[in-house]
Order: C-alpha cells, then sequence, then structure tokens
C-alpha cells in the first residue's frame, strides 16, 4: 500500500509527488494523459508562483527549461495605447515569468524518478474510488488493477473525475466564459520586447503574447451571447482587421501558420469543501480559477505548500487515519481566504471587460479621452495586480 496516491499529473500533483518523495513518504502518481503536450497550458508564473518554487527548492529546474520573463504589459483601445506597465512592476521585484509547462512537468518527474519511494503510473485513468469503512483506501484503474493508500489526493484538473466519484460538489461562478486559443508564427518584434497586449477593437477583445517556446499565443474571447460561428471565420483576416497596423501586417503575412482555434469553455468555481475522509482535492480540482493572470499554476503552487506543511510530519511518523483525515479541514481552512479573493480580483477584471464589449460606443469614448483616463486606469489596473501578483495571505515551506 503506498502512503500517498496522487491523481493527476500537472503542476499540482508533479510539485507536490517530489516534494513529498523527497521527504521519505511513499508516493503513486497517477495520470491519464499520454504526455503533456495538451494545446493549452497556462505559463504564466507571477512572483508568487516564482517564490513557492524557491521554497521548495525547485528553481534550478525552472533555469535548465524553455522560459521567458514578460518585458510589459499593454492595452489597446481602438489601436490607440490606454496604458503600459513594464515588469517587473515592482521595484527590484522579479518580472512575471512565461514558463514550459510540459517541460516543467517532465523536469519535475524526472527528478521524482530518481527515488525509490515513487512510482509514476501514466496512461491508466482512474475509473472509480475505494472506499473501505466509509473511507476512501485508494483508487481503481481498471478491471484488474486498484492501488491503495493512506491518503488519496485529487490533482486532476477542473473536471476532477475524482471529485466526481468522491461526491463533492463544484461550485460554479458567474464569470465562466468561452476562449478561442490559437498559436502561430513569432514575429521579431516580440523577440526585442515580449509585451503581454489585451486589445480590444469595437466588440472584439484578445490578448496576444509570446510564448516560453518561441510562438505566438493568442486568446480570443468568445461571449456566451455571440452570434458568431468560429469555426467558419476567415481568422488571418478577422484578426488583422481588429488588430494595430503592425500586428495586422504579422497576421496577413503569417495566415498559413496560424493553427485552427480551440475552445476553451473556462470553468470557474470553487467546493464547498475540498476533502472527505482519506481524500483531499487541491489545485484547479477544488477550485477552478480563470486563466486571468494565470492564476492556476500559482494558487495550485501554493496549495502544495500549505498542504505539505500539515500532511509530511504525519506521514512521516505513520500516523493514523483518524489524525491524516484531522488535517484535511485545516488546509482548506488555510487556503481558502487566498482564493476566494483572487477569484474576486479575477472576476472585477473580467467584468470591465465585459462592460466594454457589450458598447462600442464606450469602447469608442475611452479610445478618444485615452489621454485624460491614463493614469487613474493605469493606477487602479496597478492596485488589483498586487494581490494577483503576491497572493493574498503568507505561505512558507516549513517542513
Amino acid at each position: 500500500m503506498a502512503q500517498v496516491v496522487i491523481v493527476g499529473a500537472g503542476p499540482t500533483g508533479a510539485t507536490l509527488a517530489l516534494l513529498l518523495v523527497k521527504r521519505g513518504i511513499e508516493v503513486k502518481l497517477i495520470e491519464a494523459s499520454r504526455n503533456f503536450r495538451r494545446v493549452f497550458r497556462g505559463e504564466g508564473l507571477m512572483p508568487s508562483g516564482i517564490n513557492a518554487l524557491e521554497q521548495m527548492g525547485l528553481l534550478p529546474i525552472l533555469e535548465r527549461i524553455p522560459h521567458r520573463a514578460l518585458d510589459a504589459w499593454e492595452i489597446l483601445i481602438n489601436n490607440r495605447s490606454l496604458f503600459r506597465v513594464d515588469e517587473p512592476i515592482e521595484d527590484g521585484g522579479c518580472p512575471t515569468t512565461l514558463v514550459s509547462q510540459p517541460a516543467l512537468l517532465q523536469a519535475l518527474l524526472e527528478e521524482a524518478s530518481t527515488y525509490p519511494n515513487f512510482e509514476f503510473v501514466q496512461s491508466e485513468p482512474v475509473q472509480d474510488l475505494l472506499w473501505t469503512n466509509q473511507r476512501i483506501s485508494g483508487v481503481k484503474l481498471g478491471e484488474e488493477r486498484s492501488i491503495s493508500a493512506d491518503l488519496v489526493i485529487g490533482a486532476d484538473g477542473r473536471n476532477s473525475i475524482v471529485r466526481l466519484r468522491a461526491n463533492l460538489p463544484l461550485e460554479q461562478q458567474s464569470q465562466s466564459f468561452n476562449i478561442l486559443w490559437f498559436k502561430l508564427a513569432n514575429s521579431p518584434l516580440f523577440d526585442s520586447e515580449n509585451v503581454f497586449y489585451s486589445i480590444v477593437n469595437g466588440s472584439h477583445a484578445f490578448a496576444v503574447f509570446q510564448g516560453s517556446e518561441g510562438n505566438l499565443q493568442l486568446g480570443w474571447s468568445l461571449p456566451e451571447a455571440s452570434a458568431l460561428d468560429w469555426k467558419q471565420v476567415d481568422w488571418p483576416e478577422m484578426l488583422a482587421s481588429v488588430s494595430p497596423p503592425w500586428l495586422a501586417e504579422h497576421f496577413r503575412q503569417n495566415a498559413e501558420t496560424i493553427e485552427r482555434p480551440v475552445l476553451l469553455t473556462v470553468v470557474v468555481g470553487r467546493c464547498p469543501r475540498w476533502y472527505v475522509p482519506g481524500l483531499l482535492l487541491l489545485g484547479d480540482s477544488a477550485h477552478p480559477m480563470s486563466p486571468i493572470r494565470a492564476q492556476g499554476i500559482n494558487m495550485a503552487l501554493r496549495d502544495v505548500i500549505v498542504a505539505a506543511n500539515y500532511l509530511v510530519p504525519l506521514l512521516r511518523s505513520k500516523a493514523g487515519h483518524a489524525e491524516i483525515d484531522a488535517v484535511l479541514p485545516q488546509i482548506q481552512a488555510e487556503r481558502e481566504p487566498e482564493i476566494f479573493r483572487v477569484q474576486q480580483l479575477q472576476s472585477q477584471e473580467a467584468a470591465q471587460a465585459e462592460l466594454l464589449g457589450k458598447s462600442r460606443l464606450l469602447v469608442s469614448v475611452v479610445s478618444k479621452l485615452a489621454f485624460l483616463l491614463r493614469k487613474p486606469v493605469r493606477q487602479s489596473w496597478l492596485h488589483r495586480q498586487i494581490q494577483l501578483r503576491h497572493g493574498v495571505t503568507q505561505v512558507k515551506l516549513i517542513v
């Protein structure tokens, strides 16, 4: 029997697995996918996420995989700059850094695999949970294989099968929305300065930046009430028509490199309860985040630190099941205030974008008065970024 079974080898599961095995705890990490090359994986490490990696001693991994710092954020309204903020935002701080998540996960697993108390089970999705005396006691992978454990951790993302099988409801938040995600050839302009552009033109809104592996990535906001049949759109021309001239030219010249967009249905919510006896949910399994300011990966890394602080002493001492179950609500209680506040801040950002998207007149007025609005809007934006960048509560690894 394993001490811990972790379901899902994303940032939450892979990082927690490495943290535990380095401290002598037996871990089996289960991943349903054959590889880590999903079309969309969040890349943005805020200072809070970088700090979490530093506390866990994982910055050397970051240094040897594809990554790149952002140089600035800029918001364009009808092809006019509303404001720009250079990175790092704080004096003496560290910039938001884009990291290749597939490379990060692979590096984490390679290091974990050097420990004899670690096993990685890949391409075997969890089918169900095992129960013994009203307590979860492991997972069922298929007809022929089950794995028992002292504790199961669900880290299998926003569509968590572990959450479903444990009958832990997800309360969906109102700001859920859809995004079309594109990848295309890089522009040399982003090589010299990697700016994260948020672009609003009329009723259209999208963001574009250079990803960690060198290509451009673009997220197009798709309102639920939109009559746009996105599958029939000439996307190179559509993107060019709502972009400043320098970017429009790039879209037209590199039209053949624009990959077919992928529809991402963004579900945002929180579980009122992250645990049942024998099981704990972490990361997007417990609280799926909006992609705004890449909070999913950053909150996940902070979840890992708090969970480790509570679990490592008990697992090292071979504590009984009752003692393990007793700390699960404490983990949720420590993490929940930050998750709640960050989702509030993300909702505020989304609400402003939605307001602009519903009124072409407002977009026109804002663009024409950009020179007057620049300073107050920039200060309001900066104020919201502080907690999104650094977190709301203090998170410190003590084990």
